[in-house]
């Protein structure tokens, strides 16, 4: 066994790499919401941190997940988009979405937001 894994369970794998509180946030931000740029996601109703957000936008990168491009000129303005591995996180989403509109109280899409499809 790798010494980067627990163990061999993909489930376990996965979870160390997009397990945490913020790193799914992030990429349904990118997903179904459209950001891009670092401030969109400080606007979150979450309210994640500057400094955490560097940090997983910085992993999501090292993951493969998200690329970063330049946006004008300024070369700290960065637009960050996910790539076909992190798009293919789209399933495990929706799955998310659906099983905690099912089964937890009180969560919901919002009326206006056709976001999700």
């Amino acid at each position: 066994m790798s010494k980067s894994h627990r163990s061999h369970c993909p489930i376990t794998c996965s979870l160390d790499l997009i397990g945490d509180r913020w790193t799914l946030l992030i990429i349904r931000d990118m997903m179904f919401f459209k950001k891009q740029r670092f401030e969109e996601f400080l606007e979150s109703a979450e309210g994640i941190s500057t400094n955490i957000l560097a940090n997983r936008l910085k992993s999501l990168e090292e993951m493969n997940l998200v690329e970063k491009l330049p946006y004008s000129n300024h070369s700290r303005r960065m637009n960050y988009q996910l790539t076909e591995q992190g798009k293919s996180l789209r399933p495990v989403l929706k799955a998310m979405i659906a099983w905690g509109l099912k089964y937890i109280p009180d969560t919901k899409i919002p009326d206006d937001d056709v976001t999700y499809q």
